[in-house]
């Protein structure tokens, strides 16, 4: 169990979620072109999974000090699982990873491509040895880590289909995923910034130089507030000009992701307290999900 843990379960189902619904709730629906079969698909998952998991381990090696200030309780590495074993347990998750990513870029004819798992594998540990304690860098490289798990959808499974018969509607449905794609940036960089100001005591033991250090947890605080009605004002901006024809998908972008996003500016208007940054962690999570949960929406969208 204390494996399963510590690869952080939710996250790789969101993961999955995404990359499920991109392919088959997207691409499949809209009729363009793709590279990937099934088996193919199944290789993808099965490299990001193992690789983002392989994150999650090494991740948490690194932060035992600092977890062990910031939230003992959920402390695994040297309670349940040895450091060594937690070693193994991430070269072996990479392993795997990297090797169903060469496999599949080589049943494509493009066997280069493998070299967007090693990249991924490599920023997920210079993530976690020596990018943490920078400040910004690693909300922005942790962010970018994401926004990747939705655009590896187009490096191998439009990339390798393109020809002239069918590139416009592959060019339409790949600026979708990026919009998607800077959208999941944008709100994780929120969610990192509310997680470093809710583990901020930790932080400053560890040395580590995060935003909410630099600028103070009132600032930092106000910051995510402004960040929050930016995209909520976005969100509406979009509504309003893009999807007034579509009243059933405007809805949907109005209370299932906009509702959320205000709640959110409104909570951490008043957020004090450890507990308050967690709440709004987690309203930031339900929007990442809402969000991904709205592209079959854009498939019928582009349909009509």
């Amino acid at each position: 169990m204390a494996y399963v843990s510590i690869v952080r379960p939710l996250n790789l189902l969101l993961l999955f979620l995404t990359q499920v619904l991109i392919k088959f709730s997207f691409f499949e629906p809209v009729g363009i072109q793709v590279a990937m079969s099934k088996f193919d698909f199944s290789l993808l998952i099965v490299a990001t999974l193992c690789i983002a998991a392989a994150g999650n381990v090494i991740n948490d090696i690194q932060d035992v000090a600092i977890d062990s200030s910031n939230k003992p309780e959920k402390v695994l590495i040297g309670k349940k699982i040895s450091e060594k074993k937690a070693y193994n347990f991430y070269i072996i998750l990479n392993i795997i990873g990297v090797g169903a990513g060469f496999f599949l870029a080589n049943r494509l004819g493009h066997p280069g491509l493998a070299v967007v798992f090693i990249i991924i594998s490599a920023l997920l540990y210079s993530y976690a040895i020596s990018l943490r304690p920078l400040l910004l860098v690693s909300n922005v490289v942790v962010s970018f880590l994401v926004a990747t798990s939705l655009l590896v959808l187009l490096v191998f499974d439009i990339y390798p289909a393109i020809n002239t018969n069918s590139t416009n509607l592959q060019i339409t449905a790949s600026k979708v995923i990026v919009w998607f794609a800077a959208c999941a940036f944008y709100i994780n960089f929120m969610r990192e910034i509310v997680k470093d100001i809710q583990d901020i005591n930790g932080d400053k033991k560890g040395g580590r130089n995060t935003i909410p250090i630099a600028l103070g947890r009132s600032r930092a605080t106000s910051l995510v507030l402004v960040l929050g009605v930016f995209m909520l004002v976005a969100l509406l901006w979009f509504s309003y000009h893009f999807l007034y024809l579509f009243q059933l998908v405007a809805g949907y972008v109005m209370f299932l992701i906009g509702r959320p996003l205000l709640y959110f500016c409104i909570k951490s208007w008043n957020a004090t307290t450890p507990k308050d940054y967690k709440s709004l962690s987690i309203v930031l999570k339900v929007v990442m999900f809402t969000g991904v949960c709205s592209l079959p929406f854009f498939a019928e969208i582009l349909n009509v």
